[in-house]
Order: structure tokens, then sequence, then C-alpha cells
């Protein structure tokens, strides 16, 4: 008896542990980038760092910013269980004033999307 209830325990739970998902997971180094003040015409490319925590390959398959002056530009090949990538984002920074935009991230990870930030202020050319 003690055999059989073994075995059945054993059984359950190698199917616990074979059945369990493979997904992908990203994690942000920061999802937030400030830019501070910065110089009329200054260089506006920044970039968000990121691991694939999870156990599968981490594809982005889009990322779109909120204006037409933030321009997103994201990682091509997969991304390995452990790897980093970035998701690189240049600001126009012809642009004078507050900066406050949204950076949005589609995947194949557990959470689909995610939504990045970036802010700051363009100081004026004068």
């Amino acid at each position: 008896m003690k055999k059989i209830y073994l075995l059945l325990c054993l059984g359950l739970f190698s199917s616990l542990v074979f059945a369990q998902e493979k997904t992908a997971k990203i994690e942000f180094k920061s999802e937030i980038i400030d830019y501070g003040n910065v110089a009329y015409l200054s260089d506006g490319i920044r970039v968000f760092e990121f691991t694939n925590t999870g156990n599968a390959p981490l594809i982005i398959t889009q990322v779109s910013s909120s204006c037409g002056c933030t321009i997103p530009k994201k990682p091509e090949a997969p991304i390995l269980p452990g790897k980093t990538g970035e998701i690189q984002v240049k600001y126009d920074t012809s642009r004078v004033g507050p900066i406050r935009k949204a950076v949005t991230v589609n995947s194949n990870a557990d959470t689909p999307t995610k939504v990045l930030t970036i802010k700051g202020n363009v100081k004026n050319p004068e």
C-alpha cells in the first residue's frame, strides 16, 4: 500500500513539474527615464534596459510612442531567458519645454503590454 501511495505522489509531482508552461518575463531596470534639463538640439537618445527573467524566448512585437516627437527602436531578435536587451528612444530636442511621453511595449511576456515613461525639460536656446 505504501508503494502505491508513493507512486501516486510521484506521478502527481512529475505531472505538475512537466505541466508548467514556459513563459517569457520582461523586467526593466527602470520604467522611467528622466532626461532632466537638456539643451536645445542636444542628443535625445536614451535606452531602456531589460532582462528576460522567464524561461522562454522574449519577443518584442511592437514599440510605439504617444507622440511623433519620440521615436522608439525595438530589438529585432528574440531575447533568450536570462539575457538582456534594450529599447532605444530618441526624443526630438528641437521642441522647447517639458517632456512627458509614454512608450508602449508589446511582447509575448506574461504581462504583454508595458508602458514606459520619459520625462524632462528641453531648455530654451536663449
